[in-house]
Formats: structure tokens, sequence, C-alpha cells
């Protein structure tokens, strides 16, 4: 008498025994000797299911423990054109795929969406502390009668929705692997790392959506996201939004001279960088060069002097005075618009804060003070607030009218998030109101090349 084949979940992967009869399903398998049972990643849990029941074999599915849900979704606006296409995009690639949009364009609401039209057992992934519980707030607000749960920052929640840190998910991830049919990750360029990708490699979800404002990273291994989560099934650029969804904006860069004792110094001390440079046959034109440079330069006493230099030029042309001149007369006329301030580093940060007496938040500012001076900052108690790269990614900052970047790095995907601040509509913004991002660079100096690369220009 013969049993029909088992599927089960073990710590990641899926067990399929006795072997059925086909030979298709082979080409996902591997013989493990120390059990001496066939082993298939849990990534190719769909794939191996929908290729036993093209062969018509009957198997006992063991290895899902998710379940579907009763969601009654609490929605109380109409989603924009755009969301729609993008849902209706996920669908036709089989609830599998990458959506693009810009900051701002309302991605947690198409997750809801998604969830609504997929009402399984769901792991929501996100970056930051302070993405997950916006997210619990949002997901308990949209589906009220649905237990929502959280894993990372001291929970460890099991629950039918359950929201968690990139980190804290991986650490569990052979445990949560057959626990959930759907997957969410939100900023999904987070993912293919070698610690993260895990996530997706170890869970058997058949339904996965990855959100994001810019897909590519430097690294490459974006590419991986369609294996991982699926194609990139749906793209919209911000000029594609613009008007209708997002805020209309205008770029205005600013170009600041720097003084003659600054220009000198300046100077110096790219000629300084760049000897050392030519010496050791390093180009700065690529990401492997400046590799380079971090690691010849720590062999040396030479080498040492160098990166000085070369941090020494880029906090003159970051900290000029030009810059807080002009600074100066953009909070002037616009005394009566909310403004964000983004620098490169706290230093720049601290010092405009002291100068102007506005608000500062910094990595360093305790969580209870950054919430009060956001609150404070939505309410208009606050009208300008000046922070460095944590206000970047993974923390809810009220719509602004007006952005200034100050300094900040060569990454598109920092623009484009910083560019995201101001294209929020919201109700206190009026009908013909233009969002200005104000982009201020010390002329003649590596600023200029790294303010074209940002913007994705050649």
């Amino acid at each position: 008498m013969s049993y029909p084949p088992k599927l089960k979940y073990d710590r990641g992967t899926l067990i399929l025994h006795p072997p059925p009869r086909g030979k298709a399903w082979i080409e996902l398998a591997t013989w493990d000797d120390r059990i001496g049972k066939f082993r298939i990643q849990a990534i190719h849990y769909r794939l191996l299911v929908e290729t036993l029941q093209a062969d018509r074999v009957h198997f006992i599915d063991e290895a899902k423990a998710f379940i579907s849900l009763e969601l009654n979704p609490n929605f109380q606006r109409t989603p924009y054109p755009h969301q729609l296409e993008a849902l209706a995009a996920w669908k036709q690639h089989n609830r599998q795929g990458v959506v693009v949009l810009p900051t701002a364009a309302g991605k947690t609401y198409l997750a809801q969406l998604a969830l609504e039209s997929t009402p399984k057992t769901a792991l929501i992934l996100v970056p930051t502390l302070d993405l997950m519980h916006q997210w619990y707030v949002k997901i308990i607000g949209a589906f009220p009668n649905v237990e929502v749960g959280l894993l990372g920052g001291g929970s460890r929640d099991r629950t039918p929705i359950l929201i968690a840190t990139y980190n804290s998910a991986a650490i569990h991830a052979e445990t949560l692997g057959n626990q959930y049919a759907f997957l969410i990750f939100d900023e999904c360029h987070h993912l293919p790392t070698d610690f993260f990708r895990v996530i997706a490699e170890y869970t058997i979800a058949p339904y996965r959506l990855g959100l994001t404002a810019t897909l590519e990273r430097a690294d490459g291994s974006h590419r991986d996201l369609e294996t991982l989560i699926g194609p990139t099934v749906y793209y919209k650029k911000v000029k594609d939004l613009a008007g209708e969804t997002l805020a209309q904006h205008q770029i205005v860069q600013i170009k600041v001279k720097l003084s003659e004792l600054e220009q000198e110094r300046y100077e110096q001390a790219i000629i300084t960088r760049n000897e050392f440079l030519k010496r050791s046959n390093i180009s700065l034109g690529s990401l492997n060069g400046w590799h380079s440079f971090v690691k010849i330069s720590a062999r040396s006493s030479s080498g040492r002097r160098a990166m000085l230099a070369h941090r020494k030029s880029k906090e003159i042309a970051a900290g000029t005075d030009g810059k807080l001149r002009v600074l100066t007369d953009l909070i002037c006329q616009h005394s009566e618009e909310s403004i964000l301030i983004f620098t490169n580093d706290n230093a720049t940060v601290y010092r405009i804060s002291q100068k102007f007496l506005i608000p500062a938040i910094t990595h360093q500012t305790p969580v209870k003070e950054r919430y009060d001076i956001l609150n404070r900052f939505r309410e208009g108690i606050y009208t300008t607030l000046v922070t460095s790269h944590v206000l970047n990614e993974g923390v809810d900052v009220p719509g602004v009218n007006i952005a200034i970047i100050l300094s900040g790095t060569g990454s598109t995907r920092e623009y484009i998030q910083r560019l995201g601040r101001i294209l929020r509509k919201g109700t206190s913004k009026k009908k013909n109101t233009l969002a200005i991002l104000y982009e201020v660079v010390a002329d003649e100096t590596s600023e200029e090349r790294t303010s074209q690369r940002r913007r994705g220009e050649n």
C-alpha cells in the first residue's frame, strides 16, 4: 500500500516524502543524505505546489500554517488612479512583484488595498522601529477587527497580521517561514543583503508585494528582487504624478562662492588628497575607487593626511558662510511657510539650530523628543526644522512647502526621499501653492559633481 507524499516545512526549507511520481518537481529538489529525503527551498513553495498540481499528483500539504482572514476594511478615502493601476498590475502578475512610487504617493494605502484583496495572514517588513509603529497605527485603523502585532523593539507577537523590522524578521525567519501567506516589503531595496534576504528565501508565502521609491542599489543587488519578491510590475516617477496626486513643485539650485580664505583652504586640501590618489593610482570616479582610497589611506601617514584633507574639503564646501547667508534670505523669504532644512552632518545641524534658534533632529535626538518636535512642527507651533539624514527614510514627517538642501551625498535615493518631503498634498496647502526644493551648492567644488550624481545627471 502506497502512501501519498507529504509536504512539510522544516526550518526554512520544505521536505517532500515519499517522492511522488513525475520528473518536473525534481528540478526544484535536492537530495539530503542526512535524512534520506528530498529537500526544496521554501521560496519555491508556490512553484512546487503548482508543478505537482499540474502533474495531477495527490499530496498532503502539511507545510502551510497560514489561514484566510475576514477583513472588514475601514477605508475612508478614494484611491488615486495610480494606486488602482498599481494594484491591478500586481494582481495581473499573480500577486507577486514590486511597485515603485515616489515618496508621498501613498504606498502604505496601496498595501492596505492589497491586503483587502488578499485576506490572508500577512507579514509586513519595515526597515526601522519608527516605520514599524507608523504601520501599526495605520493597519489597526484600516482593519480594526483583526489582531495586529509587532516583532522588534522588544515585542515578539504572533498575530494574524504582524509588522516586523527586517532585522528581527531575519533573526526569526526559520520560525516565521510557514506562518504567513502574504509578505509586504516596505522600502524593499533593503531586502537583498546577505542578512535580510533569508526573510524571503525561508518563507513559503505565495503572495509578495515590494514597495519602494528608489529601486536601484549601488551594488546592483536590486536585481535579486525579482527572485525574492517578483518583477517590477508598476513604476511611476515624480514628474508622472505631479499636479494631481503630488504637489506641483519646482527645484531651484543656488550656487554660492567660497570666500578667498575658504577657497585657499579648499584648494590646498584637494591638492593634498589628489597627490596621494595619483601616487596610489586611484580614481574616485567609482564606488570601487572610493573603497580603495579608504583601504589604502589607512596604511600610511601620508594616506591618513590625504583622507583628512578630503574630509576637510567636504567640510569647507558644506559649511561655507555663504550658505548660511543664503539660508537667512530663504527663511525670511518664506517666513509664512513650513520649511525643512537638510544638511549632511550633525555639526552643521547644531550650528544652524543655534544660529537661527530653530529645533533640530539628529540620530542623537531621543525618541520622545523627536516625536514632540515633529508634532509641534505638524501643528504649526514650529515652522522651521533642521535635520541631517535621520528624516530621509522611516519617519512620518509632516508635509512641507519648502525644503532646503544645504549639503548631502550623491545618493539618488536620498535626493528623491528629501524631494518627497515637499510633494505630499495636504489640506493645509492652498490649491495653487507651489512646493519648492532649494539646493544650495558651493560653486567650483566637488559639490557640483555630487549634485549631478544625485539628480541622475552625467
